[in-house]
């Protein structure tokens, strides 16, 4: 295989830079499929790759594999063709579709509108949505109906603390820690990114009035945030409002009801050449979108994740469940 990349990019390279760039990038993540560095190859020659296939992309993580797998199988039973890579990162998800190497993906509101289109100001859900719709159409993306999901952060407590202490929302969880006063001891469990992040937790201990001493901000990686929620070893921890593990752990996560948090709400994403080619895409992706919410996907993150359940079995499963297949 390691020829063929080799001949790929030296090939890419020779008649288009911007390609070779898009493929040095691909070659260097082992899992990406060679339907990909194809593409990238048929970019270089300027030649359409697969100009009757939709070309179906997916992002690293459960829920973009969930996604990704469900949409493929979604628009091949209604009898298109079609193509799936997963497993990308999310930049490189987005410079494949930019450069009409992906069709269709799902993507974030908050992802495009703070990563990709750099904006900094604080907008609801619906105007994140109406930016990032009106400034990616520049670039020749329609974003389609926005779902139920909004993979935001959330802060969470296990159950047993949550009901002991009658709290359900940040700021009536402040007003206990306020209320307890400064000996009091407020483990909280926070990822190294979102404890330094300018954006992260000290506008967020301002914004609640969150009493939280330096003894109380335990930093951990990601994943050992959920570990410790579940073993009880902290009062507080920052997740993902649809990670399967909020399920899988009994988790309890918490209203931001001062909405601190940007909205990260899911809608497929379709190139504007792809759209008017096949037309009947908008009212098929927005009738999947309408059928997907937070709770049925955090249930198939948890099927995935804690299930240890095959990924193209749970979306099969929720389009069948749902009428969709």
């Amino acid at each position: 295989m390691q020829p063929i990349k080799n001949g790929l990019a030296k090939l890419a390279a020779a008649l288009a830079p911007a390609a070779a760039r898009l493929l040095a990038r691909t070659l260097a993540r082992p899992a990406v499929s060679l339907a990909v560095l194809a593409a990238c190859a048929a970019a270089a020659l300027g030649m359409p790759a697969h100009a009757d296939t939709i070309r179906v992309g997916g992002k690293n993580f459960t829920e973009q594999l969930i996604l990704s797998s469900m949409t493929a199988q979604y628009l091949k039973a209604k009898g298109l063709d079609t193509e799936l890579t997963s497993g990308l990162g999310s930049t490189l998800m987005r410079q494949a579709q930019e450069s009409a190497q992906l069709d269709v993906v799902w993507d974030y509101t908050g992802t495009a509108l703070i990563v990709f289109n750099k904006v900094e100001e604080k907008l609801g859900a619906q105007e994140s949505y109406e930016r990032v719709k009106a400034l990616d159409a520049a670039r020749g993306l329609v974003w389609l109906d926005a779902s139920g999901i909004n993979n935001t952060y959330a802060l969470a407590m296990p159950r047993k603390r949550a009901e002991a202490a009658g709290v359900t929302t940040l700021s009536a969880f402040a007003g206990k820690m306020r209320a307890a006063g400064e000996g009091s001891a407020h483990p909280f469990a926070v990822d190294m990114e979102f404890a330094a992040r300018p954006d992260g937790l000290e506008p967020l201990k301002a914004l609640y009035q969150l009493p939280f001493a330096r003894r109380d901000v335990i930093q951990l990686d990601p994943g050992l945030v959920y570990t410790a929620l579940k073993n009880d070893q902290v009062e507080l921890g920052l997740v993902y409002t649809t990670d399967g593990r909020v399920k899988g752990f009994d988790l309890v996560l918490l209203e931001d009801d001062l909405h601190f948090f940007p909205a990260y709400n899911a809608a497929p994403v379709v190139r504007q050449a792809t759209l008017a080619q096949h037309p009947e895409l908008a009212a098929l992706l927005n009738a999947l979108a309408a059928a997907l919410d937070n709770a049925a996907m955090t249930a198939m993150n948890y099927q995935v994740d804690i299930g240890q359940q095959p990924v193209d079995k749970v979306a099969q499963d929720f389009l069948r469940g749902h009428g969709l297949i």
